[in-house]
């Protein structure tokens, strides 16, 4: 399985991260525990926290305030590394023993992906750039989140990994409906 998809979606956030301003930090975003600067912790973060998963060490990265500094050098070391993690001989066809429990690489791959492209959606909605963001890709992601996301995997948010699923206009964007899917209020 090619790491070319989440280089998509990494390169995809960047466009926005790279449009985001100091004095925006502050700014509220569609997640409600999180401003822009916690929105931005959590992207480095998790990419650290997955990389750790994928080599089999204790997860990193959680308590770094990655958005007080080169927050784009961070995101973009953090994303190379993780895709390193994942190109290694023999990952794709792995089992990834995580703390939420064990899954086969490829689909905390598509977790990362999910994670990654919709927190990059949330920074586009919070800093008032186009939330229409990488149409293909955000269908792909949409269909492959239709597929996976269960119903017992919902709930308020802090209560359950994603959001209970909220209306979309029809002619929205793909983006859109995926942030909607996922518990977004995408008005």
């Amino acid at each position: 399985m090619s790491t070319r998809p989440l280089q998509q979606v990494n390169a995809s956030t960047r466009s926005v991260l790279a449009d985001v301003t100091s004095d925006q930090m502050q700014n509220p975003t569609p997640c409600a525990s999180w401003d822009v600067a916690g929105v931005i912790n959590h992207l480095v973060g998790a990419q650290l926290f997955f990389a750790a998963g994928v080599k089999g060490q204790p997860p990193i990265g959680a308590d770094s305030d990655f958005a007080a500094g080169d927050y784009l050098a961070a995101y973009d070391e953090a994303t190379a590394a993780l895709v390193a993690c994942f190109e290694a001989d023999g990952v794709m066809q792995s089992t990834v023993k995580m703390p939420f429990g064990e899954m086969p690489a490829a689909a905390v791959m598509g977790l990362v992906m999910n994670d990654t492209f919709t927190h990059g959606w949330d920074l586009a909605k919070a800093t008032g750039q186009s939330t229409d963001i990488a149409p293909e890709l955000a269908a792909q992601i949409l269909d492959q989140a239709k597929s996976s996301i269960r119903e017992g995997f919902r709930g308020e948010e802090g209560s359950a990994p994603f959001g209970l699923e909220r209306e979309c206009s029809d002619g929205a964007s793909a983006a859109d409906h995926l942030a909607a899917f996922l518990g977004r209020d995408v008005a």
